[in-house]
């Protein structure tokens, strides 16, 4: 039983740093997507924007 008792505080801490790793890179994830949508979202109103103005021009 010793051997157990040697190898359960490496597993655990192995365990514990592939969740840490995981959180992490799943937040990065998150972080760069909401920047990417906003930068979209920013396009998108500006385009809008143009098209409404040069069609209130037309008329």
């Amino acid at each position: 039983m010793d051997y157990v008792s040697a190898l359960v505080p490496p597993v655990v801490m192995a365990v514990f740093f592939i969740g840490v790793i995981r959180v992490i890179v799943k937040t990065q994830g998150g972080a760069n997507k909401a920047k990417e949508d906003a930068a979209v979202d920013a396009v998108l109103a500006r385009v809008e924007g143009a098209q409404q103005a040069s069609a209130k021009g037309d008329g």
